[in-house]
C-alpha cells in the first residue's frame, strides 16, 4: 500500500498470519503511535487533532472508539477516560468507530480492535488516556502559538483554552485545526485518578437514546440501493458436508436470483427479500454427506470426559505445590465429588449477519463484530485481495458475548458476493442456523477431591478438569506446549484469574478431550464451570467437617486479602452472622476473573423441593479502578441474568451429531419475573485494571447451589437446573 511518501508493503497473506491472534479475543502489544505517521492520513479523513479526537469548529468533540460497543458500555467507558484527559465538554462529545483498514493503513494507530475478555476499558485505558491528554497539550500548544506565549502559562477546562495571566480564551475548535499540525508530544503525563472529574463518575451512556428510539442501526438494519438478500444452510452436523442440492425445484420461486454453494459445507439462496431467499432455502431439496460425526451423542461425549477423570490419565498440569497424592493417602478424612458443565449457546438476539459488496477492484463489509481487524483479516483472506483493496465497517451489534469475535459468517458473506461481484448482498441467519452453528460453550467435567488432617484442616486438594480447550479450536498458536492456559481460570497460582485459597498441597490439571462440537470464548468463559467447580466443594468441604462455609473459607485466605475483602463485603451485607427470614436459606461464593475480585451471597426460598425464589443477592466487585460506577452497577445485574438463564435453562445437547436445541422454545432465558433483586458493592481499591462485563457472571451460579443445599440437604453437582426438575418459584 502508499499513502504519499509513506509506503508500508503488506500481502494478504503477512497481514492475514499477523493477525491471526486476533479473533481470540486476547490482547495483543503493540507501539501505538498517538498521532499516527502524518503523511500517512488519508485524505477524505475529517480533520483530526490525532487519531483519537477529531474536534469540529462548533466544538464538538469526536472520539475515536476501536473497541466495540455491545451493551457492556466500553463505548462510554473509554469515552469519559479520552474526555477526562482531553479537559473537554462532556456534553458535546460523541463518537465514532475507526475502520480496521484506515488503522492498518496508519500503522495500527487505533492498536487492538478485538473486544473480548473484559478487555474493552482494561487493556486500553492507558493509550486512549495519553490519546487524550496528547490532543489537550497539543491543542494548548497551539493556542500559545497563536498568542506568542509559553504553553505553561495556558489551561484547558470544559473546551476552553485560558492564557492565565491575561485571561485570554479560545475554544477548542478555533485552534484544532492548528493543534492537528503539530508534532504529538513524546511525554505525555497522565492524570491521577483521584483527581478525576469526568471518568470515574456515573454518566448516561453516549448510546442509549438512539437505542431506546429506534435510531440505531445494526447489522440486520443495513440496506443498500440494489441489495440483494441471502438465507443460508450449513451441514447440520459439525465435520459434515454438503453433497448435492436440485436447484431446479426452487429457481422459479418469486424473487429468487440465485443458489450458490458455500465452501464445502454449504448452501445459499440469493433473493429480492430475505424472507423469499428463507422460504426458497426451506424449499430446497439438499443431500449432506454427515460423516462419522453423525455417531456422536451427548452420552458418548459425557462418557469420554467421565474416562478422562481418572488420576492416570494423562493431564496438564496448571497450579501446583506440595505432594497431593500424598497427602490424599494420608488423609484423616476425604471428601469426593464430580461436577459436569454443558455446551451453551450464545443466543445473542440478533443473529449473525453481514452485508458483503465485492468487485474485482474492492471488497467492502459492513457488520457487527467484537474484533473489526479479524474481520478485515477474514475479508482479505475469503475474497483474495491486498489488504489496500478490503475494508469493514462496524456496525452497532445486536449482542456478542463472544460469539461476534468469531468470523465464519462473514466469510459466508464474501464467498456469496464473489459469485454476485458488484451487488450488495446481505447475508441472514436464521434463528435455527444460529443455534446450530454456534461456536458453544466449551463442556467439561471435574473431579475434586479434599483431603482433611485429624484436626479437620484441609491439607489437600486436587482438581481434575476433563474437557474442552477453546485455544486448541479456535487458537491453537495460544497453547503453551500443548495446554490450553485459560481452562484454568480462577485456579491459577497468579495472575488474572487467580485461584483465593492456600492449600498445602495442591494440584489442578487438565485431561484435554475436545469432542467435534466446535467451543468459542462464551461470556464468562471458563471462570464460569470452575467457580462452581471450585466453590461448590469448598461448600461440601465445610459441610462435611461441620464449619461454617464462610469461616472455612477464610482460614484459606490469609493470603489473598482481595479475594477476602470481597468475600466479607457480601457476607456482612446479606447479614451471614444473623439469621435468615425463616424459610429463607443462604449461599455464598467468591472467585476472581478478568483481573477483578468478585463475590455473591444469596438468600432463596425453596417450595415442594423443587422451586427456587431467589429473594435477593448481593454482589462485590473490585475492579481496581471504576470508570463508570453506573454502568458497573447494570453490568453486574445483567451478568446475573446471564449466570441464572445458564444455571435454571443452558444446555445444547448433541444427538446424531447435531445440536439439538434450535430455538428459544427449548433454550431458553429467564424473565423478568424470575430476576432477584441485585444489590451491588463497588469497592475498587485501585493499583491495578479488571473487567466488569464478564467476572460476576461466575458467582452467580454457586451462590444459589450452595443456597439450595442450605435449604434441602441436595447437592446439584450439574447443570442446567431443568433437567433435574428444579424450576423458578
Amino acid at each position: 500500500m502508499t499513502h504519499g511518501p509513506t509506503s508500508t508493503v503488506l500481502n494478504r497473506r503477512s497481514f492475514v498470519l499477523g493477525t491471526a491472534a486476533v479473533g481470540s479475543g486476547l490482547a495483543l502489544g503493540f507501539d501505538l503511535q498517538l498521532g499516527g505517521p502524518a503523511a500517512a492520513r488519508a485524505a477524505d479523513l475529517p480533520p483530526e487533532v490525532n487519531a483519537w479526537v477529531v474536534i469540529k469548529p462548533d466544538d464538538t468533540v469526536v472520539v475515536r472508539i476501536a473497541r466495540s460497543e455491545m451493551g457492556q458500555g466500553t463505548l462510554t467507558g473509554l469515552a469519559q477516560l479520552v474526555a477526562e484527559e482531553l479537559e473537554c465538554d462532556w456534553s458535546k462529545v460523541t463518537t465514532e468507530y475507526p475502520t480496521p483498514g484506515q488503522s492498518i493503513a496508519r500503522k495500527r494507530v487505533w492498536g487492538d480492535f478485538s473486544t473480548g475478555g473484559s478487555r474493552g476499558v482494561r487493556a486500553s485505558h492507558d493509550y486512549v488516556r495519553k490519546g487524550g491528554a496528547a490532543a489537550r497539550m497539543m491543542l494548548i500548544q497551539a493556542a500559545a502559538n497563536e498568542w506568542a506565549v509559553p504553553a505553561a502559562e495556558c489551561a484547558a477546562m470544559n473546551s476552553v483554552i485560558t492564557h492565565t495571566p491575561s485571561g485570554r480564551t479560545v475554544t477548542f475548535g478555533k485552534v484544532a485545526d492548528a493543534a492537528g499540525k503539530l508534532e504529538p508530544p513524546k511525554d505525555v503525563p497522565l492524570k491521577d485518578p483521584k483527581d478525576w472529574k469526568i471518568a470515574g463518575k456515573p454518566l448516561r451512556r453516549l448510546d442509549t437514546v438512539e437505542k431506546v428510539n429506534g435510531k440505531m442501526i445494526y447489522g440486520a438494519d443495513v440496506t443498500m440501493p440494489g441489495m440483494m438478500n441471502a438465507a443460508i444452510k450449513d451441514c447440520p452436523v459439525f465435520g459434515g458436508k454438503l453433497k448435492s442440492f436440485d436447484e431446479s425445484k426452487i429457481t422459479g420461486m418469486k424473487g429468487v436470483k440465485k443458489v450458490v454453494r458455500v465452501g464445502d459445507t454449504a448452501v445459499a439462496v440469493v433473493a429480492d427479500t430475505w424472507w423469499r431467499a428463507k422460504t426458497a432455502l426451506e424449499a430446497l431439496p439438499i443431500v449432506w454427506d454427515e460423516g462419522p460425526n453423525a455417531n456422536v451423542s451427548s452420552a458418548s461425549i459425557a462418557k469420554w470426559l467421565e474416562e478422562g477423570l481418572d488420576p492416570a490419565q494423562p493431564a496438564f498440569t496448571a497450579n501446583k505445590n506440595g505432594d497431593v497424592k500424598a497427602a490424599i493417602a494420608g488423609a484423616a478424612k476425604k471428601v469426593e465429588a464430580v461436577y459436569a458443565y454443558p455446551y451453551q449457546n450464545h443466543a445473542t438476539m440478533e443473529p449473525m449477519n453481514a452485508v458483503a459488496l465485492y468487485t474485482a477492484d474492492k471488497c467492502e463489509v459492513w457488520t457487527g463484530t467484537q474484533n473489526g481487524e479479524a474481520v478485515f483479516a477474514a475479508v482479505v483472506e475469503a475474497s483474495g485481495l491486498p489488504s489496500d483493496k478490503c475494508e469493514v465497517y462496524k456496525i452497532m451489534p445486536g449482542g456478542g458475548f463472544g460469539r461476534r469475535g468469531m468470523t465464519d459468517y462473514v466469510r459466508q458473506a464474501v464467498a456469496i458476493a464473489k459469485q454476485m461481484p458488484g451487488v450488495p448482498v446481505k447475508l441472514m441467519w436464521t434463528r435455527e442456523e444460529d443455534m446450530l452453528h454456534g461456536r458453544y460453550h466449551p463442556i467439561t467435567q471435574s473431579k475434586l477431591v479434599g483431603a482433611f488432617d485429624a484436626d479437620n484442616n484441609l491439607i489437600g486438594l486436587h482438581v481434575r478438569i476433563s474437557g474442552q480447550s477453546i485455544l486448541a479450536s479456535v487458537r491453537p498458536e495460544g497453547m503453551q506446549n500443548g495446554m490450553d492456559p485459560v481452562v484454568f481460570q480462577g485456579l491459577n497460582t497468579s495472575g488474572e484469574a487467580a485461584i483465593g485459597y492456600t492449600v498445602p498441597n495442591l494440584l489442578v490439571d487438565h485431561s484435554m478431550r475436545n469432542p467435534h462440537v466446535p467451543p468459542g470464548f462464551w461470556r464468562g468463559v471458563n471462570v464460569n464451570q470452575n467457580a462452581i467447580y471450585l466453590e461448590c466443594f469448598m461448600d461440601e468441604l465445610a459441610h462435611s467437617v461441620g464449619q461454617d462455609p464462610v469461616e472455612f473459607r477464610r482460614k484459606l485466605m490469609a493470603k489473598h486479602p482481595k479475594h477476602l475483602a470481597v468475600l466479607n463485603a457480601v457476607a456482612d451485607k446479606i447479614g451471614w452472622t444473623t439469621p435468615a427470614p425463616k424459610g429463607v436459606f443462604r449461599g455464598i461464593c467468591q472467585h476472581m476473573g478478568f483481573g477483578s475480585y468478585v463475590a455473591a451471597a444469596t438468600e432463596i426460598s425453596v417450595t415442594d423441593g423443587n422451586k427456587i425464589k431467589i429473594h435477593r443477592i448481593v454482589a462485590a466487585t473490585d475492579p481496581g479502578y471504576a470508570v463508570n460506577p453506573w454502568q458497573i452497577d447494570r453490568q453486574i445485574a445483567g451478568s446475573f441474568v446471564y449466570g441464572l438463564s445458564a444455571l435454571f435453562y443452558g444446555e445444547c445437547t448433541v444427538k446424531g451429531g447435531r445440536i439439538e436445541q434450535e430455538n428459544f422454545d427449548t433454550y431458553e432465558s429467564m424473565t423478568l419475573r424470575e430476576m432477584p433483586k441485585v444489590e451491588s458493592i463497588l469497592m475498587p481499591s485501585g493499583g491495578f485494571w479488571g473487567g466488569v462485563g464478564e467476572p460476576t457472571i461466575c458467582v452467580a451460579a454457586p451462590a444459589v447451589l450452595n443456597a439450595f443445599f442450605a435449604a434441602t440437604g441436595k447437592r446439584i453437582r450439574s447443570v442446567p437446573l431443568k433437567k433435574h426438575d428444579i424450576t423458578f418459584a
